[in-house]
């Protein structure tokens, strides 16, 4: 573990490789998993807001489905978590013609709709934050299907942390940033 700032960061997100492969995975993590994605009650405020251009930019399927059921909810841990429809798709997703699951969300900010990009806990992945009273704690979440997205990254050669630098400037600050980076670089020298 890696002590910098008032952050625990796990060794992983300095030495393993990552870079997601969206042609292999199709955006299986916007659809496999036990629960929605975490959310931050100052998210849930700005997706409130914002959710009626969203909307417009999701499939009808999606639409009703918030309609009826909320974007949010909590999970059995008490934390906010975005909704899911019954098969297991967060309501936010959005299919492509090539098959490939996207965020709708996202994909309005894209558009030049809203200016939120997308909950943290998406943009950071596959980084999982964990907040404690003193610290906050950052882990590699690691699973089967993201498997090409490693060997993506081990090809061309993106660290775990360097794939999701935009995330964490935007989470952590430029600053916090560039010491990850200078860090990174001190372990190098030394090994």
């Amino acid at each position: 573990m890696i002590i910098h700032e008032d952050t625990l960061i796990s060794d992983e997100l300095l030495s393993e490789h990552f870079a997601c492969n969206l042609k292999a995975c199709k955006g299986a993590c916007c659809i496999e998993g036990d629960k929605g994605a975490p959310l931050s009650r100052e998210e849930v405020e700005i997706i409130e807001k914002n959710l009626p251009e969203i909307l417009n930019h999701l499939e009808e399927e999606n639409r009703e489905f918030i309609k009826e059921n909320g974007f949010y909810e909590a999970d059995f841990d008490g934390e906010l978590v975005t909704t899911c429809l019954p098969d297991g798709r967060c309501a936010f997703v959005r299919k492509g013609n090539d098959g490939v699951l996207t965020c709708g969300i996202e994909h309005t900010y894209y558009q030049n709709r809203i200016d939120f990009i997308k909950p943290i806990s998406c943009h950071l992945y596959p980084v999982r934050i964990r907040e404690f009273e003193t610290y906050t704690a950052l882990n590699y979440h690691r699973w089967p299907i993201c498997s090409p997205a490693c060997d993506k990254g081990q090809m061309e050669g993106i660290k775990v942390f360097e794939f999701v630098e935009t995330a964490l400037r935007r989470r952590f600050g430029d600053s916090w940033y560039d010491g990850l980076v200078e860090i990174d670089r001190q372990l190098k020298d030394h090994q």
